[in-house]
């Protein structure tokens, strides 16, 4: 298998893992956009950047994978992190008072 070919399917994988849309949201011609971007440049720069946006997928991908995995907190609300956290140490947060 040629380099072109492995690096195109590669970035299409990419592609593939790093969206957040349900498969059947997605924009279903992508693959072909990216075929003809490829057909009509340069071959070396046209490699150099699908190189380059395979890796930066690739490296935000990983990123989001890291982040939830070592900060359980990230995307929760204040009132749900303080709640959290005081589990996390064997406590329960007090329940705030109301007037009435």
């Amino acid at each position: 298998m040629s380099t072109g070919k492995h690096l195109y399917r590669s970035l299409l994988r990419e592609l593939r893992l790093s969206s957040t849309a349900p498969r059947a949201t997605r924009n279903p011609d992508m693959a072909a956009q990216i075929r003809k971007l490829v057909e009509s440049g340069e071959p070396k720069a046209v490699e150099r950047a699908m190189l380059e946006t395979r890796d930066f997928l690739r490296a935000n991908r990983i990123y989001g994978e890291l982040l939830k995995r070592y900060n359980p907190t990230h995307g929760m609300s204040q009132e749900e992190r303080v709640k959290a956290t005081a589990r996390r140490v064997g406590l329960d947060s007090p329940v705030a008072y109301e007037d009435k």
